[in-house]
């Protein structure tokens, strides 16, 4: 089947509005937030499960490959089409279907933003712990698909820890429904393969979260460092006293220069590093906790601890912390962020060995990252445009992850596989992993239709 019958089954599935096929569009639609570009033959934008299910059908039956996609704020090349084919957008399948106060629970379909989610779930005194940085944008299928976690997941988990249940249209449109409402279902746990998953193996049409209750006190601190060894000494010393905060973050200089450039979060300059220790929990008990932190931090050398007095200034702190992507634009006209996960008593050893593989390369490190469960994200800065630096940066992105390995740590905390670490999944699969996930993949989606080319490279005889 050719793209132009293709494209015109599309529309007659979805209606001629809601298939695009300009060259602007499929340039659009053809990248996120990695370094690899690839356009789609057609895009189409659904606006219900039974639509995907026959964009399905019709794509099996054409061979043409389908590649998921949300708010495109990936990080890893997840959604670029590599393989051209149809690209399905959510953004119409964007309604919270129910919100369920009494049982905790909610039902969204995937193109639903995150933060829509936890605001209409703090409406009813409940929260949505997950919390990607890019909650203002991204999508709960994003979310779903790359496993996504965020500053709370120290204490809360991510993505998968509060998925219960899945609607996904397979390679030839079935449509299956895995997990939901109810904990322990038996059989096998059908929703925690999909979740992470990338769109390699189902495509989500509907999710199904649990809901947990508002904190009932909130103290936010900020700790001023003058090395980073210090604040990561710190990190670890917080969670070897027993103490589990909400948040551990933890910006370099190089992102503090550039956050208070672009949103003037109230970050010294001067700092070579900040640390922000959120508390949450019972009110009572609240201000001795942060007497504990605050006395903790001063045994590691802490320069001073600012506490936030109110919501406000919260607010403020954590406006610093979610815009810090998007700031260091402001320092280089390109950044690619590893994405990397160690013990926290590693971290003050791989971050030293992260300023040396920068210096090595030639390459502007900056670093902001999920500190309290030793997710790190190395921000290397440079200019697509110089494919020279380029190379050079997909060197050092490849060593900084062997580094995290080496440690004890993994490839990923929440940014997905996708097209960045392909050749790094030897770092902690071995062969016969790798050809076991192979047969997975093959089960359910043998003729590889279904997001081609992402997280697993082919095996060699």
């Amino acid at each position: 089947m050719d793209v132009s019958t293709v494209r015109q089954r599309l529309k007659e599935i979805v209606g001629d509005r809601y298939v695009l096929t300009s060259d602007v569009d499929l340039m659009l639609y053809g990248y996120d937030a990695y370094l690899e570009m690839s356009r789609p033959d057609v895009v189409v934008v659904p606006e219900s499960t039974e639509e995907v299910s026959r964009i399905a059908s019709l794509a099996y039956e054409a061979g043409v490959p389908i590649t998921a996609r949300g708010a495109g704020t990936c990080l890893s090349g997840g959604p670029v089409p590599l393989k051209g084919g149809i690209v399905i957008h959510f953004s119409r399948m964007n309604r919270i279907l129910e919100i369920d106060a009494p049982n905790k629970r909610a039902r969204v379909e995937p193109g639903v933003i995150t933060l829509d989610l936890q605001t209409a779930a703090a409406k009813r005194g409940l929260q949505y712990a997950p919390d990607p940085a890019s909650q203002k944008t991204s999508t709960l299928g994003g979310n779903v698909g790359e496993n996504s976690g965020g500053p709370h997941c120290l204490k809360y988990g991510v993505t998968t820890n509060h998925v219960l249940g899945l609607k996904v249209v397979l390679y030839d449109g079935t449509v299956m429904d895995v997990g939901g409402k109810a904990f322990d279902r038996p059989g096998y746990d059908l929703t925690g393969l999909m979740v992470g998953s990338e769109g390699t193996l189902g495509l989500v049409t509907e999710i199904t979260v649990r809901l947990i209750e508002q904190p009932e006190a909130i103290k936010t601190l900020l700790g001023i460092f003058e090395t980073i060894e210090d604040a990561g000494a710190t990190v670890s010393a917080i969670i070897a006293e027993g103490i589990l905060p909400a948040t551990l973050e933890m910006m370099d200089k190089l992102i503090i220069k550039a956050v208070e450039e672009s949103l003037h979060a109230g970050y010294p300059q001067d700092a070579e590093a900040v640390l922000i220790i959120e508390l949450d929990g019972l009110k009572d008990g609240m201000e001795r906790l942060a007497e504990r932190i605050i006395k903790i931090c001063q045994a590691n050398r802490v320069r001073e601890v600012k506490v936030a007095k109110d919501a406000a200034e919260r607010d403020t702190l954590w406006t610093g912390r979610r815009g810090a992507f998007g700031a260091v634009s402001r320092l280089r006209p390109s950044y690619m962020v590893c994405d990397g996960t160690v013990p926290r008593t590693k971290l003050p050893e791989v971050l030293k060995q992260v300023g040396a593989i920068g210096k090595k390369y030639d390459l502007p490190i900056a670093n902001v990252f999920h500190a309290g469960d030793g997710n790190l994200h190395p921000i290397i800065l440079f200019d697509i445009r110089n494919e020279e630096e380029t190379a050079r940066v997909r060197k050092a992105g490849t060593e900084m992850l062997r580094s995290c390995v080496d440690a004890g740590g993994t490839i990923s905390g929440e940014h997905g596989i996708g097209l960045e670490k392909l050749e790094e999944m030897s770092f902690i699969f071995s062969r016969d992993d790798v050809a076991t996930m192979w047969k997975l993949k093959n089960a359910c989606d043998p003729a590889g239709q279904l997001n081609p080319g992402k997280v697993l490279v082919p095996v060699s005889s």
